[in-house]
């Protein structure tokens, strides 16, 4: 039998390809994909390629620092949040590390302006790779 790693509601990922290391996140085994909370999205064309630009701000208590951030667009899909509302969504794919572990995760980009942690990590991109204990934080930061 494989050990699975554990990680705690709350946990500091790393977005290696979008430049941030040290971000917390909320681990939400209630929502399916992954969110992250942008500013100023829109969609370009590079090299023919469809492709969405955003500002994020890693630092929560320091919204003055921005890093802006370009990615392929992987997906548009509607996604229904936790309020039932319903909203049309880019979804990215990146990579992302969480302790040792390294591999890639698709990431609905959305205001989530109003919210506590500026990204939900959701059950698709925690997989079978970890056991969540919602008692513990940070475990693996």
């Amino acid at each position: 039998m494989t050990t699975k790693a554990i990680i705690g509601r709350l946990e500091s990922i790393a977005l290696p390809e979008l430049a941030i290391s040290d971000l917390q996140v909320r681990v939400d085994t209630g929502a399916k994909t992954s969110s992250l909370h942008v500013d100023n999205i829109a969609k370009i064309k590079k090299d023919g390629k469809r492709m969405v630009t955003f500002d994020l701000h890693p630092d929560v208590h320091n919204v003055k620092n921005i890093v802006s951030c370009q990615a392929p667009i992987h997906d548009i899909r509607r996604v229904k949040s936790s309020n039932g509302t319903s909203e049309q969504r880019y979804v990215i794919s990146t990579p992302v590390k969480l302790g040792d572990e390294l591999w890639n995760i698709e990431i609905t980009l959305t205001d989530r302006s109003d919210m506590s942690y500026l990204m939900l990590f959701g059950r698709e991109a925690i997989g079978d790779r970890f056991l969540v204990d919602p008692s513990k934080v940070f475990i693996n930061s």
